[in-house]
């Protein structure tokens, strides 16, 4: 038997199972693309994503079988769905990155509902979270008013709608750390709050059950693929279960995940600590008690990479952007600051856009490539010199795909000028989720290992630290329009 962890990301999902001891067995992904109707406007084809995390929930059924003791869900945040009760989305799905909410956004800060919402939820008023999104639904997909009147809409972040399309309609329920991220959850109160969902049009009834993120949630209908009813034992928001996958659970633990964004948690575990510009968040709720984390998220992380190789085809592979860096001794001056969409924390610049700057004639390709590296980590480094002055670090550990990346580590720690913990298995999302799916059947977090780890020492001296930061810092006026 095993355990079998879906995670949905944003530009792919992924299959991975586990042997009841945590060995993961195998690893099936299936990317998708996704979709750009206008300037900062991002979204997603919802047939073209359940259809990845099918195929690679079959791939991984054909080589080890049906024995599918449990499974645990990790997904994607504050993407927005809004389907109706045959399971039928109205409209694709509206991603975590897109900006189209950012007027509504400003007009609501204007009438003085940006502190309401904040010590509510604990979030900034901005696109990025979902309770914008699904007003931007109501109002500009035909018929969607009408239909939510009938009671015949739902509204969902994709754990929701993977549940409900996975159990045929059976199962409508989110966990905390999902909830946390929509803008109309209250996390003092626990519960969705009925003030935030008037100020967004939200019908109580379009929401989901709200559950612990190791809870029974319901089972898998009996399908082509599962065969027989599979109980799914755990869901968690992506960040959060890679926090947890560090076993990231003591006050001042940090992870920073480098992923098509970046994200930068610390573990607080109550109230205490305000975050001004930056945003408190539910952690994962394996037990009775609540956790509470500070969250900075960076917008444009591996998707950088991912940038300059499809888009300006500097590079090949992502793995090639490191032997790129180490071609060149510097940046020569170069500064790429991604603001695709806006900027995030600790900017929160809706309509700052993206720019390179510092180009001169002795500048070639490699330079470009290592200045994007470079952005990457200025970018944490801007939301973790926020949480520092909140909050003292414990470990600070990192994982993601892009960690594997050599340079871009001893950067990282260089900027950050701070000791980094690198797991040997950089793959903690779905660990995260392997650990709630364990704990539902053993129910005892002292048996769980995390792994061994090494570390990475800042070597770069504090003159240059600091001269690399001016530069970054006047890159940003750039692009804010300074």
């Amino acid at each position: 038997m095993y355990y079998l962890v879906i995670d949905e990301g944003t530009t792919s999902a992924r299959a991975i199972a586990y042997s009841l001891d945590g060995n993961t067995l195998m690893i099936s992904q299936k990317e998708y693309d996704q979709i750009y109707p206008k300037p900062g406007y991002v979204e997603q084809d919802l047939k073209i994503v359940i259809s990845a995390v099918e195929n690679s929930i079959k791939e991984v059924i054909s080589k080890l079988g049906n024995d599918i003791l449990a499974i645990g869900i990790a997904n994607q945040r504050e993407t927005t769905v809004l389907f109706k009760r045959n399971g039928r989305p109205i409209y694709n799905a509206i991603s975590w990155q897109c900006r189209r909410t950012s007027q509504l956004c400003e007009k609501l800060k204007k009438q003085g509902l940006e502190k309401t919402i904040k010590e509510k939820t604990g979030l900034k008023l901005d696109p990025y979270f979902s309770a914008s999104k699904i007003y931007w639904l109501l109002h500009n997909i035909p018929h969607a008013l009408q239909i939510a009147e009938k009671g015949e809409l739902l509204f969902g972040t994709i754990d929701t709608y993977l549940m409900y399309y996975l159990s045929e309609g059976k199962i409508f329920k989110t966990d905390v750390t999902n909830a946390s991220r929509t803008m109309l959850y209250n996390i003092y109160e626990d519960k969705w709050d009925d003030e935030l969902c008037a100020i967004f049009g939200v019908k109580k009834e379009m929401l989901a059950e709200v559950c612990p993120s190791k809870h029974l949630f319901g089972y898998t209908a009996k399908t082509s693929i599962f065969k027989k009813e599979i109980p799914i034992y755990a869901v968690a928001g992506d960040q959060q279960a890679a926090l947890f996958g560090h076993l990231g659970i003591k006050e001042g633990d940090t992870k920073i995940t480098y992923g098509t964004g970046c994200f930068i948690l610390t573990n607080i575990k109550n109230l205490e600590y305000k975050a001004k510009d930056l945003i408190t968040t539910l952690g994962v709720r394996y037990n009775d008690e609540k956790d509470y984390v500070i969250e900075g998220s960076v917008f444009y992380g591996g998707s950088l990479i991912k940038w300059i190789r499809d888009n300006l085809g500097l590079i090949k592979t992502a793995k090639e952007s490191e032997n790129c860096a180490l071609a060149v001794n510097s940046n020569l001056g170069v500064y790429i600051v991604p603001a695709f969409t806006g900027l995030g924390a600790p900017y929160w610049e809706a309509e700052a856009r993206g720019i390179i700057c510092g180009l001169t004639a002795g500048v070639n390709k490699n330079h470009i490539v290592r200045a994007a590296l470079e952005a990457i980590c200025y970018q944490v480094n801007d939301v973790t010199s926020l949480i520092t002055k909140i909050k003292k670090l414990n470990n600070v550990y990192v994982d993601g795909g892009a960690s594997v990346n050599d340079f871009l580590m001893q950067f990282q720690a260089d900027i950050l000028n701070i000791d980094l913990n690198r797991p040997e298995n950089v793959e903690r999302t779905s660990l995260g989720i392997y650990y709630l799916l364990a704990l539902a059947f053993k129910n005892d977090i002292t048996t769980l290992n995390s792994g061994k780890y090494n570390k990475i020492y800042p070597i770069m001296s504090d003159e240059e630290r600091k001269l690399l930061l001016k530069g970054w810092d006047k890159a940003i006026d750039k692009a804010i329009g300074k």
